[in-house]
């Protein structure tokens, strides 16, 4: 724990400016659901064409919008996937609104979705995968935020 009651991460994504205070993100975060929405919708049609690469990129940023809508509801924005990740974490995991396997798939995809887009490393079974956990995931954040 760092000295504000906060994990020492949180508080280094804070110090570096990986993460910032967001006032506006109370009134956007709906915006980043409909992106994520949309990517995991884009993710399924890419999946059924076959275009494994692309279902992967997309079902990770349909995790990664869902994510940042949380976040944004904290009035909180990021400047990187590691502090949204820490973010999330700080305001959602160790208060039991999420598991932390939330954090865990959030993580793998992260690691899918950069050996796609970078390395052109990707699988069908990876894909689907990935878009399975992304609808749990998206399924998880509306139930926080939608009220």
């Amino acid at each position: 724990m760092g000295k504000n009651g906060v994990s020492k991460e949180f508080e280094g994504c804070i110090e570096k400016g990986k993460l910032r205070k967001f006032p506006a993100g109370e009134r956007l975060f709906s915006k980043e659901l409909k992106s994520a929405e949309t990517d995991l919708t884009e993710a399924k049609e890419s999946y059924q064409n076959k275009k494994f690469k692309w279902a992967t990129i997309q079902g990770y940023y349909s995790m990664f919008h869902a994510a940042r809508a949380l976040v944004y509801s904290k009035r909180f924005r990021e400047k990187s996937h590691y502090c949204l990740i820490m973010a999330l974490k700080e305001f959602f995991i160790n208060k039991k609104f999420l598991s932390p396997q939330v954090s865990e798939t959030l993580q793998y995809g992260k690691r899918l979705r950069e050996s796609a887009d970078y390395y052109g490393r990707f699988s069908e079974a990876g894909a689907k995968e990935l878009i399975e956990s992304a609808e749990a995931f998206l399924g998880k954040a509306k139930k926080i935020l939608v009220k």
